[in-house]
């Protein structure tokens, strides 16, 4: 692993290029879930059964988002080697068949998954009094798949061109609105958690068509032809074939920890809905270094630098240290005031302050953890990246059955659970780690073969 603090802890040459990056992603990443936190507290506000059912569907539109993350991540990797070898062209090219294998995957997810709505819902062990507003969250919210694959697949085609405050400011519009809606539908209209859903819906559908645009202009301005081609369509969807693959172990993870949270009581599923967004609010606060990472190490790889590679990875894997090292401390000083804007429930409240103290814990390693993953997948290291986490996958799955089994009341199988989930950060972050000591991801040029 990249030595992790120079002696010039604020200050080293590559920080400019990072902050130019990463400061407007992190602002940009952060407004998804403060405002996925915004919708949390409304929603909490219907009850008990609805924050748990807004826990158990949205689990499974986080993992068809998450699946599909190869549509931005890939795409940013790929863009961002044409743009470093001085293909700008041939990057939007790249660019808008991949919006075009976006809107076709979100299309075909719709079909699959309204009627199978009912069955994923039971699959993560929605109990009786909460299946049915789930049901009605997840229907209505799988509206917004081909808006929000569209918006992934954009975002990666302007931050390849290393451009991140578009996305900065279509992030903060459309979450503003999606919040603004939420709070009209469900307090003013009296939606329940369909007002909620519906929101999203609307939302999302905004900042696709704010992406095609913008898109659309620099296309024209290259002279490349918005229609899509069969080779492009099918190239985008061969090189995120190892991503998707990656994306489903994370999502296992993701999925076991809310079925077993799920079966564990309303009172636990409820609680772990709200940790694991605060959790989700700082990585991808971290995950703004690491997605400036994957533009960074894709231009200086297409620009045939490998020494500017190491340099800039190893001063982003100190930054993600120091942010965790901060968010953990932020995290316990708050630690009181948490749970309060989500629930008046007392037995959610402790269960929301017992986790946070593991998931707090976790966050330097995160940040590790967040970065290198940028870096690899950056440099097109896929396919190792795709394997790495089908074993870190393996190796919590044991410690996720058998922890929270093992306690003797909800408190504790809870913190189990965050526990077992500790145990894939760490794993994660061994992988990686050695990974990135080696020099087999160091492949340079346009593209990677």
């Amino acid at each position: 692993m990249p030595k992790l603090l120079s002696a010039a802890p604020f200050r080293h040459r590559h920080d400019r290029e990072i902050f130019a990056l990463a400061v407007p992603t992190f602002f940009a990443l952060v407004a998804e879930p403060l405002f996925l936190l915004t919708d949390t507290a409304i929603v909490g506000t219907l009850g008990v059964r609805e924050l748990g059912a807004l826990g158990v569907a949205g689990q499974v539109l986080l993992t068809l988002a998450s699946v599909c993350i190869f549509l931005a991540y890939g795409t940013t990797a790929a863009v961002a080697r044409r743009f470093g070898a001085g293909d700008v062209s041939g990057g939007i090219r790249d660019g808008v068949d991949g919006l075009w294998l976006a809107a076709l995957l979100g299309v075909a997810a719709i079909a699959v998954g309204w009627p199978l709505g009912p069955v994923l819902v039971d699959l993560l062990g929605a109990s009786e009094r909460i299946r049915p507003f789930a049901l009605t969250y997840l229907r209505i919210s799988l509206l917004s798949t081909p808006f929000l694959l569209i918006v992934m697949a954009g975002t990666g085609v302007l931050r390849g061109l290393q451009d991140a405050r578009t996305p900065l400011v279509v992030a903060v519009a459309s979450y503003t609105a999606n919040a603004a809606l939420c709070a009209v539908f469900v307090f003013v209209l009296d939606w329940g958690i369909a007002g909620s859903a519906w929101a999203t819906v609307l939302a999302q559908a905004a900042g696709a068509f704010w992406y095609v645009a913008a898109i659309g202009r620099a296309a024209r301005l290259e002279g490349v032809p918005l229609a899509p081609t069969r080779r492009g369509v099918g190239a985008s969807a061969s090189a995120g074939f190892a991503l998707f693959l990656r994306s489903v172990s994370m999502r296992v993870v993701a999925l076991v920890t809310t079925a077993v949270a799920a079966r564990l009581g309303d009172a636990s599923i409820a609680a772990h809905q709200v940790t694991y967004n605060v959790w989700a609010l700082l990585v991808f606060a971290m995950d703004a270094i690491a997605i400036a990472g994957q533009s960074i190490v894709g231009r200086y790889l297409g620009a045939g630098d490998v020494r500017g590679t190491r340099e800039a990875t190893r001063r982003m894997v100190e930054w993600g240290v120091l942010l965790g090292v901060a968010f953990l401390a932020l995290v316990f000083v708050l630690l009181p005031w948490i749970p309060v804007p989500f629930t008046s429930d007392p037995q959610v409240r402790a269960l929301i302050t017992a986790t946070l103290v593991v998931a707090a814990l976790l966050q330097p390693l995160s940040g590790v953890t967040m970065v290198l993953d940028g870096v690899l997948m950056g440099a097109g290291d896929q396919r190792y990246l795709a394997w790495a986490s089908l074993w870190t996958m393996l190796a919590f799955l044991p410690f996720a059955l058998v922890l929270p089994a093992a306690a003797d009341t909800p408190m504790w199988g809870l913190v189990g659970l965050w526990c077992a989930f500790a145990v894939w950060i760490l794993a994660r972050a061994v992988t990686l780690g050695a990974r990135a000591r080696g020099t087999a991801w160091l492949v340079t040029g346009a593209r990677r073969p």
